[in-house]
């Protein structure tokens, strides 16, 4: 009998999953078992931390807020902040709010004063 040689489909499925994982260190780069492994794994560490990234950075946000509009009035918090935002029907949202407490307080001080009156 003849010899039969292999296709070229399996190898490259394999080079393929090799570029995904060409900056792991160690058998996490090398050896095929391995790579599948590893990339399920970080391609479910990205789906999970996309969510995650989103929570944080509200978190930093509402932080940041909070502390320029305490150092304003002491009453003052930023739970009513952001509740006469809304009853005045002021259209800024968490992160231009943040931004707004960092590069200019005078600014977020003159937009809770308005909210106020």
């Amino acid at each position: 009998m003849t010899r039969i040689k292999r296709g070229y489909i399996a190898r490259r499925r394999r080079a393929k999953i090799r570029l995904f994982a060409s900056s792991f260190r160690g058998s996490h780069s090398r050896l095929t078992r391995t790579i599948i492994q590893q990339k399920i794994r970080a391609l479910v560490s990205s789906h999970r931390d996309r969510d995650r990234q989103k929570r944080d950075f509200r978190r930093l946000w509402i932080t940041r807020i909070n502390a320029v509009i305490r150092e304003n009035g002491v009453s003052y918090s930023y739970s009513r902040f952001i509740h006469n935002l809304y009853k005045t029907q002021v259209l800024l949202n968490r992160k231009i709010l943040a931004q707004i407490a960092i590069l200019n307080r005078n600014c977020l001080y003159m937009i809770s004063n308005e909210i106020i009156k």
